[in-house]
């Protein structure tokens, strides 16, 4: 019976979650099937998908599938064209649509989403990405809360790069 007890004990005791690890908001991540690239990325817990930076946007039909094509928009990419299957497309509202008012209201930017391998320190992790044009932002990665939630992550906005170089 002490034993039927114990055992019982162990039973009603609550399951701990696993403690996130702890970014910073700013880090780099390597793309494996995209030609090992590292980018630096922003963790943003307002965003809900990630999204990379690209041009020449492409989507087309292979063997009844819709696929994107694709050339990286980042600082000293090369001109290599990529190719992924495309897994759903996203409707994506600006801030500035979401402050316009209702007579002004813009349609949400269609874009394609692919889903990618991203290796984050020493975890790699597969996760939407959106994709389209982010050149003109400093950081040509964006990791939204979805891809923050696969690698177990929460973030610290007062740190930077916290992560050592992604090795996965």
């Amino acid at each position: 019976m002490k034993s039927l007890l114990a055992l019982l004990s162990l039973v009603a005791l609550p399951v701990l979650a696993a403690e996130p690890t702890l970014y910073g908001r700013y880090e780099y991540i390597a793309l494996p099937e995209i030609g090992g690239e590292v980018l630096k990325a922003k963790m943003d817990t307002g965003a809900l998908t990630a999204s990379l930076s690209a041009k020449d946007i492409e989507t087309f039909t292979r063997d009844g599938d819709e696929w994107v094509r694709f050339r990286l928009a980042t600082k000293g990419a090369s001109n290599k064209v990529y190719e992924h299957k495309v897994s759903r497309i996203s409707k994506i509202k600006t801030r500035s649509e979401e402050d316009a008012d209702d007579s002004e209201a813009v349609a949400p930017t269609k874009r394609p989403v692919v889903d990618l391998e991203l290796c984050l320190g020493n975890v790699k992790r597969t996760v939407e990405v959106n994709l389209t044009d982010r050149s003109s932002f400093n950081y040509p990665l964006l990791i939204g809360a979805k891809a923050l939630r696969e690698f177990g992550a929460a973030v610290n906005p007062a740190r930077r790069f916290t992560a050592d170089k992604p090795d996965c």
